[in-house]
């Protein structure tokens, strides 16, 4: 399991930076060369990765207003944008 440290490392990175460091893994991962041991914490460490950039996804969504426009197309105004 990942430890304590490692998950507070996570909760500090950017969206782009876990994402890069979660395809590293991935990679890392497909390429099969990585030693068991290594393998399971690296592979704990993608999961702590991806629910890092979900949540940080999650957030911009919320903050994402939709334009709205009158019959003519002119904007009138926003709303919040329903991504379900």
């Amino acid at each position: 399991m990942v430890d304590n440290a490692t998950n507070a490392d996570v909760t500090r990175l950017t969206f782009e930076r876990a994402s890069e460091e979660h395809e590293s893994i991935v990679k890392r991962l497909e390429e099969g060369k990585v030693p068991l041991e290594e393998s399971v914490t690296i592979y704990e460490r993608g999961e702590a990765l991806k629910r890092r950039c979900d949540e940080l996804l999650r957030q911009a969504e919320a903050r994402v207003d939709k334009i709205t426009t009158d019959n003519a197309g002119r904007p009138t105004g926003t709303e919040p944008l329903d991504v379900t």
